[in-house]
């Protein structure tokens, strides 16, 4: 499973950015948060695994949980 470090929370409009290994920063929403995680458990600085989607505008974190 990738995984990545919460870079940026946009909390009021529920989205982030992960930092990840050699790649630029994965975009992702709340709604593609894991049944078990809420926007309100993230900080900065967490360590998450996800799946790679392909989004509107490009590759973003989907079924995002805690690593």
């Amino acid at each position: 499973m990738p995984q990545g470090k919460i870079k940026r929370l946009v909390a009021d409009r529920g989205f982030g950015f992960l930092e990840t290994d050699g790649s630029d920063d994965l975009f992702f929403h709340l709604s593609a948060l894991a049944d078990d995680l809420s926007f309100e458990d993230l900080a900065e600085g967490d360590v998450l695994e996800y799946d790679l989607g392909d989004g509107p505008k490009g590759k973003r974190a989907e079924n995002v949980r805690r690593a």
